[in-house]
């Protein structure tokens, strides 16, 4: 090879392998930026950020866990609605505006309140059992409210199912789904707190409470 082609070759190795590294770099920084939004949550807690923003109207894409563009963008529409830094990213004030709560929950959170779902709905519409355990959850995050899923279910009188041990009733699948449903975000009764059968509610001051929707036999209020 000829100097002058040894050093023709020389440029263009130089050349490429600056073209390799800037692609590289560009590729980094776009997987970083990915990585920075990704990180705010587990592919479980993005679907409850998915189903959120669906049921408020901002995402209109699948609820599979992806933080992609579909979701940053939603996001970037829900926080400019609600006076938050439109960056795209899901951190804890977007979260709390969000009204999801990502404290762990053990086995035996979620075990006592399909406990709860099968013993005070069973015979009600999924949906309603899935209410029921939205309602408990929030209370939770209510300050009125023990801030427990225990605390909220063992509160003296407030549910006829702990008064009369039905509580104390195997949960089938069904309310373990519904129980799930709920800690991944799904709300079917807009944050309500109370609910009742108007059939058999005794109490005058549940009547007082202001119905927001029913669900099978079970009003939902605030």
């Amino acid at each position: 090879m000829k100097k002058r082609d040894r050093i023709m070759f020389a440029v263009l190795l130089l050349f490429a392998v600056i073209l390799v590294g800037c692609i590289v770099s560009v590729d980094n920084v776009n997987n970083n930026n990915i990585t920075s939004i990704s990180q705010v949550a587990t592919t479980s807690q993005n679907k409850q950020i998915q189903q959120k923003l669906k049921d408020l109207g901002y995402y209109f894409g699948s609820v599979d866990g992806i933080y992609g563009n579909a979701t940053r963008n939603a996001v970037v529409a829900f926080q400019k609605a609600n006076g938050l830094t439109a960056d795209g990213v899901a951190g804890p004030k977007t979260i709390a505006a969000l009204g999801l709560n990502f404290n762990s929950v053990t086995s035996s959170d979620l075990y006592l309140l399909a406990k709860c779902v099968h013993a005070e709905a069973r015979g009600e519409p999924y949906v309603g059992q899935v209410a029921v355990a939205a309602v408990i959850l929030n209370r939770v995050k209510d300050a009125a409210f023990p801030n427990t899923i225990s605390g909220v279910i063992y509160q003296p009188w407030a549910f006829t199912a702990v008064n009369d041990g039905q509580i104390n009733l195997e949960p089938n699948s069904t309310a373990y789904q519904a129980a799930q449903d709920a800690l991944n975000g799904w709300d079917p009764t807009y944050g309500c707190l109370y609910y009742y059968n108007p059939t058999t509610a005794t109490s005058k001051w549940i009547f007082s409470r202001q119905t927001v929707v029913t669900i099978g036999k079970h009003v939902f209020a605030i």
